[in-house]
């Protein structure tokens, strides 16, 4: 069970990423001002946060978790609501944009959330998402499930590389499928730590897969785990990709 439930401790360890995924997401999509937008899946906020910068009319985000919740109110503006992407409390045709940020493939039916994001849509809406290419792109989490791999096979079955089969453009573009104008692009971050205790201090948290497997682990294969990553990281510098798909709600009719 993947575990999602510290604001802060998201923040630290994949958030400062997502606000630079986020930024180049949203300059794509070219949504102009004074716009009704629905941020489903919106965690502690990061994405609702871009999007106040462009000027919207509305903002609401919508999360199942309670604490991601008290996270994004007490530091991002916006309407935020507890709910489920498979059952959006809102009503039909409502919103101009309804996005969704590295919260997808954490969706168990991720179809059925599709087909809420579309009743969410007004016609003519654009209505988009983002997830990492965990099993390619991320550069950081690449390098963490090699090495965890190596000291213990069974770790193998943990790597959202293997977990979430929907983070690949082909999935993605068939999700979309009931939208019109339908695309899917590569976006590329730079992921830039301090130094090493940077990169392996957010490991500890036992916020999300990787470090929850760490939070399984006994002092000595901890250490060990951490000691073979200080050896392969010999810079501190990595990169990390994201897939975006977006389409538009067509109107009655067409």
């Amino acid at each position: 069970m993947d575990a999602w439930t510290a604001g802060g401790a998201y923040e630290t360890y994949m958030g400062r990423w997502s606000a630079l995924v986020a930024e180049q997401f949203l300059r794509r999509l070219a949504v102009p001002g004074g716009k009704r937008w629905l941020d489903v899946g919106c965690g502690t906020g990061v994405l609702t946060d871009a999007i106040q910068k462009r000027r919207p009319r509305l903002v609401v985000g919508i999360d199942p978790s309670a604490a991601f919740l008290s996270a994004a109110r007490a530091r991002r503006a916006g309407v935020f609501v507890r709910g489920d992407a498979r059952a959006l409390p809102v009503r039909d045709n409502s919103f101009d944009a309804v996005v969704s940020g590295l919260a997808l493939n954490f969706v168990p039916g991720p179809a059925a959330a599709i087909a809420e994001f579309e009743r969410a849509a007004a016609p003519g809406a654009t209505v988009a998402a983002y997830v990492w290419d965990y099993a390619d792109g991320m550069g950081m989490l690449r390098t963490f499930w090699d090495a965890a791999v190596e000291l213990n096979p069974a770790a193998a079955e943990l790597d959202e590389g293997r977990r979430f089969p929907l983070c690949h453009p082909e999935v993605l573009a068939r999700l979309w499928a009931g939208l019109h104008e339908v695309t899917v692009a590569a976006v590329d971050v730079d992921t830039t730590f301090a130094d090493f205790d940077d990169y392996w201090t957010p490991f500890l948290s036992g916020q999300g897969p990787a470090p929850g497997y760490v939070a399984t682990l006994d002092d000595q294969r901890r250490d060990a785990l951490r000691d073979l990553l200080r050896e392969r990281l010999t810079g501190t510098g990595l990169t990390a990709r994201a897939w975006m798909v977006r389409g538009v709600k067509p109107s009655p009719g067409r």
